[in-house]
């Protein structure tokens, strides 16, 4: 089964409005989708990547000004200043960590976890909820018919830490420096709007292999 992987932080607003595309796309390619949660300010700095907060105001404000368009031409809500982003940077290093690492638990048990991925990101961007903390991604993950208590538990395990290194690793080694990043047999995507690129890109590969 080809496989599609998608490096990204639970915190990217892009991976959130891009979500319902790409469930689209797996499903009528019928691709693996491997979500891959990585270290976003750790990597980043590396590959050449600009962290929102350190750009120049004017970079800052066209930011938002295409949020704001592309929420209104894919109909989903967004809320351009969320009350929980960029929250407690200063004083939780992991405030956009801990959700990730729940997204790595889910997969690794086995389970499809881009429902949950993307009612994190919809938590976070549309709902005024504080992702980073326990109880908020504990309640999202029963909301999205997980068992939240039992993927909480082991976010700080050893295989899913493992797994998020592991992820971090890769993006560097891919030449991944933004959010979403997908990877299709070793070719880069940025961004939710090449999505449409991915589609076409699969495309080619089953009528290649027709």
């Amino acid at each position: 089964m080809t496989q599609l992987d998608c490096f990204y932080s639970l915190s990217s607003p892009w991976a959130y409005l891009g979500g319902p595309q790409l469930q689209d796309i797996v499903r009528r390619h019928g691709v693996k989708l491997v979500l891959k949660p990585y270290d976003f300010q750790l990597v980043v700095p590396q590959t050449g990547g600009i962290p929102l907060k350190t750009r120049p105001e004017p970079r800052k404000t066209y930011h938002a000004l295409e949020l704001a368009r592309w929420s209104d031409y894919l109909g989903l809500p967004l809320n351009l200043v969320p009350a929980h982003y960029p929250q407690g940077v200063a004083d939780d290093v992991n405030w956009n960590k801990t959700p990730g690492w729940m997204v790595i638990a889910a997969q690794l048990q086995g389970l499809d976890a881009f429902p949950l991925s993307h009612a994190l990101l919809r938590a976070l961007w549309a709902e005024e909820r504080k992702t980073s903390d326990a109880a908020v991604r504990i309640a999202v993950a029963n909301e999205a018919g997980y068992d939240g208590a039992a993927l909480h538990a082991l976010e700080t395990s050893a295989e899913v830490q493992a797994q998020y290194q592991a992820n971090s690793e890769e993006a560097v080694a891919q030449g991944v420096f933004g959010a979403p990043t997908f990877i299709l047999n070793g070719e880069r995507f940025w961004g939710q709007d090449r999505l449409p690129f991915v589609d076409r890109a699969l495309a080619k590969l089953a009528a290649a292999k027709a």
